[in-house]
């Protein structure tokens, strides 16, 4: 199957299941697209099992072919974190700075910590004996929240613009401290023990997001200086897509933070050309191209994740792990947005639903997706697609459709 084959075929099966949805059940594009991605993954497992057709060994053949490393690192990541950027109000992320960079740094190291921990006694209680390493490299996986998902399952929501601002500043900076810890994860699971000890790990993370934000924020500049002095919006967009791939690609061949320096970009374009704010809102042209490639690129990844799901060898994967990693996910979500909650100012009940809400609100989506799908090659590469898959499910589905209750019960209007 040739690249432009798979991307029609990808492309196919998204149609369907929008055409589907809009037609009967009208969820949430996301919600929708996951559980559609679910039904396709069971129909080939139940086709191959029946020895009708060998479909596993198909889809096998098809994600070989697909190259998904170089693609999602070269390119799907930039687009998406670059999409999500263009979702935020400046002004509302600088007068909640404090509150977001803690967010978005600290409790993506505690996150991360947390969860490869307690994963680890898991597997290791369980028989499934994962090394503490490849535990990290989950907890990475499954730090950053989706903002665009968030975003638009927050809608109208009675939330204060201080809550709303930290849910989604959070969403958009913790995707380039989640992908910062990743690497560093996979290099430790590798055997790059260098990177423990005194602070390295923090370290790390402060730099490559300082110079990510510095590359970031020169690049958005030059792009907007350029944007702005063109009416033609197509060339105005191209401006956009060209922005997002060079800043990324310039940042990685710096030694910084790529997914950082894209948020950063794309603020910057926002700040500088009307028609890339937030403000402005799907009446522009320019944000809806970033709207629609955005659920476009999460069609993509929900469905190849499915894909993946249906070429694990499942002799490898104890059920035990993937079951437990559900309330583990939740309650070191928990954890690592207690701290900043507890330190705002304001009453002790604000505070409390402001966890609730921060802790229902994280939801994994694309970028967990691209992390998982770009895992080296080891032994317990499908135990952790399984445990992915398994948290990506229950945030988006049950958390998604229980979010506005969860809302109105512990945070309206706060």
């Amino acid at each position: 199957m040739s690249p432009f084959d798979f991307l029609a075929f990808i492309l196919l099966l998204a149609a369907a299941i929008g055409v589907l949805n809009e037609s009967t059940a009208r969820l949430p594009p996301a919600i929708a697209l996951l559980l559609g991605s679910i039904a396709v993954s069971l129909l080939l497992l139940a086709v191959d099992a029946s020895g009708v057709l060998p479909t596993r060994a198909w889809v096998r053949g098809v994600l070989d072919a697909a190259d998904l490393p170089h693609v999602f690192l070269d390119g799907v990541l930039a687009l998406l974190l670059f999409a999500g950027s263009l979702h935020a109000s400046i002004r509302e992320l600088r007068d909640n700075q404090r509150l977001i960079f803690s967010l978005a740094t600290a409790s993506v190291i505690i996150s991360t910590g947390l969860f490869a921990g307690a994963i680890w006694l898991v597997c290791l209680l369980s028989g499934a004996q994962v090394p503490l390493a490849w535990c990290g490299v989950m907890g990475a996986i499954l730090a950053p929240t989706d903002a665009v998902v968030v975003d638009t399952l927050l809608g109208r929501l009675p939330l204060s613009p201080r809550l709303r601002a930290a849910i989604t500043g959070e969403s958009l900076f913790n995707d380039g401290a989640g992908v910062v810890m990743f690497g560093i994860m996979v290099a430790l699971a590798g055997g790059q023990r260098g990177l423990l000890g005194h602070g390295r790990v923090a370290l790390a993370l402060l730099a490559a997001g300082l110079g990510g934000a510095a590359v970031g924020a020169a690049c958005g500049w030059f792009a907007g200086l350029l944007a702005r002095r063109r009416a033609d919006l197509a060339l105005q967009v191209t401006i956009s897509v060209a922005l997002a791939i060079s800043s990324y690609r310039l940042a990685d061949a710096l030694g910084v933070s790529g997914p950082i320096a894209v948020v950063s970009a794309g603020l910057a374009l926002g700040r500088m050309v009307p028609s890339f704010s937030a403000q402005a809102g799907e009446a522009s042209v320019a944000v809806a191209f970033w709207s629609m490639l955005d659920g476009l690129l999460n069609t993509m990844l929900f469905l190849l994740l499915g894909l993946q799901v249906v070429d694990l060898s499942y002799g490898r994967v104890a059920l035990v792990p993937v079951l437990l990693a559900i309330p583990v996910a939740v309650a070191t979500r928990l954890v690592s947005v207690a701290v900043p909650a507890l330190l705002r100012r304001g009453r002790m009940r604000d505070k409390v639903g402001s966890m609730v809400v921060l802790t229902w609100a994280g939801l994994r989506g694309g970028v967990s997706v691209a992390l998982a799908l770009i895992v080296p090659d080891s032994p317990y590469r499908d135990q952790l697609l399984a445990i992915c898959y398994a948290v990506v499910v229950f945030t988006i589905v049950v958390q998604g459709l229980t979010l506005p209750r969860v809302v109105e019960r512990f945070a309206r209007g706060r």
